[in-house]
């Protein structure tokens, strides 16, 4: 079996996480105590991707829980699947981040780090063939960004070889928690761009705007978001844990996604998404589907794809879906846009299908994609950056707490760095590789 350690740090993180959690024990059958009553024995052929079994036939999630403070740990105990983690998994501070990077990076986070590795290290060793990590986490907080970015390194030096895959919310300008958000993701993207394999970013104006518009929920709460993100974890990691007629896994999936290995950050979108009300009036086909996950409505990150151009995207598809016809709906789709698909990457459409859809649909689709429009994203974070790094606001809590300037200087400039990548490859065609061809040999050949 190809298994995945799961870790959640931070309040989002863990809100996130206990979401999926419920997802993916729905979907395989498992009840709040752990046992199996499921309908069908693909529940159980891959159970082990992410769940142990214990004494009695009981189901365990691999999964580590992290915090800071001890609140949201107590409030997912209380939960529905409260009884379903192991009590040694989960792993808290009692004083808080704060909302510091600093803090869960070099102070509070790492004295609680060694105690959290652990357990990873517990979790890792048990199982036959670990495939790699995923961890989720704000950018924005103190935690789940500070401590998160912690954690992602220290387990990067200690299983180079595995694959870290993180679902990270990026902070957005029309639902902020916290003034200092954009130190505290600068910081965090700083430190993913190094360690990181494959970022899924999710962005909470996205989400709300997906709630309201397409959705049509008129007060949405973060239950509604959580769902959202756990329906698309769920989508992202189907072929991990169902059969299908192709399958790809994290390492397949980063191998066809990430042309330049700092350029892994992707967005997610999910189809179909209908308003309860209107569920009825529109048809659920392979066209339809595909002209959703395509909809820049429908990503999750606040940015229009049609503002940048695609590297490379992947689909997953489930449910009783002709494979033909989603290979042509999506060839008519790339041909109709091809401005918005680099053109020195053939064939850059990935498609994954498995049998199982999720509860309650026929036919779903998930989609990823990398393209260089989420540097929108990235650019509004350094905006918000730079303008009070210049004045140093805020700027004491971090060296408060041993942070060097520094620090800040080259986390700003690896985030512009990055920025004006995405801007290169947007803008490379065609006409550019002759230059490519006249370039002079290497001094060794000539």
């Amino acid at each position: 079996m190809r298994e995945i350690v799961h870790l959640q740090t931070g309040q989002c993180g863990n809100q996130i996480g206990a979401k999926f959690w419920e997802v993916l024990s729905d979907e395989h059958g498992i009840q709040a105590d752990g046992s199996y009553k499921g309908t069908s024995d693909s529940q159980l052929e891959r159970i082990n991707v992410y769940f142990n079994e214990a004494a009695g036939g009981k189901y365990v999630p691999r999964a580590v829980l992290v915090d800071l403070e001890p609140g949201t740990m107590d409030s997912i105990k209380a939960g529905p699947l409260g009884s379903l983690f192991r009590p040694d998994n989960f792993v808290f501070g009692q004083s808080g981040a704060g909302n510091n990077w600093a803090k869960g990076h070099y102070t509070e986070g790492a004295e609680l780090v060694d105690s959290v590795l652990d357990v990873v290290r517990k979790e890792a060793e048990a199982v036959d063939c670990l495939q790699g990590f995923q961890i989720t986490h704000s950018l924005g907080g103190g935690t789940g960004s500070g401590m998160g970015t912690l954690l992602i390194s220290k387990i990067r030096e200690e299983y180079p070889d595995r694959m870290m895959c993180t679902f990270s919310v990026v902070p957005s300008t029309k639902v902020s928690d916290t003034v200092v958000e954009p130190y505290n993701a600068t910081l965090s993207i700083h430190q993913l761009v190094e360690n990181s394999d494959e970022t899924f970013c999710i962005d909470n104006e996205a989400l709300y705007d997906i709630c309201m518009k397409t959705l049509k929920i008129n007060q949405p709460t973060f239950g509604d978001l959580n769902h959202l993100v756990s329906v698309v974890m769920s989508g992202v990691t189907t072929s991990l844990r169902f059969p299908g007629s192709l399958n790809s896994d994290l390492r397949k999936l980063a191998v066809n996604m990430v042309p330049f290995p700092r350029l892994h950050f992707f967005m997610a979108g999910f189809a179909p998404l209908t308003a309860r009300q209107s569920q009825q009036y529109r048809p659920v086909s392979v066209p339809e589907l595909v002209g959703q996950l395509f909809d820049a409505k429908n990503m999750m990150a606040a940015t229009d794809p049609r503002q940048g151009r695609y590297l490379t995207v992947a689909a997953y598809w489930r449910g009783k879906v002709s494979m033909k016809e989603v290979d042509e709906a999506m060839y008519t789709m790339q041909t109709k846009n091809s401005q918005y698909f680099v053109e020195w990457i053939p064939n850059n459409i990935q498609s994954a299908h498995c049998d199982i859809p999720p509860r309650g649909l026929k036919m779903s689709a998930t989609f990823v994609g990398n393209s260089t429009a989420i540097q929108v994203l990235f650019k509004r974070v350094a905006d918000q950056f730079s303008a009070m790094f210049r004045r140093k606001a805020f700027l004491h809590w971090y060296t408060g707490e041993g942070m060097d300037e520094l620090e800040f200087t080259e986390a700003e400039s690896n985030l512009q760095d990055l920025v004006s990548e995405y801007e290169q490859y947007q803008n490379a065609s065609a006409e550019e590789d002759i230059m490519y061809e006249d370039e002079e040999l290497p001094m060794e050949e000539q």
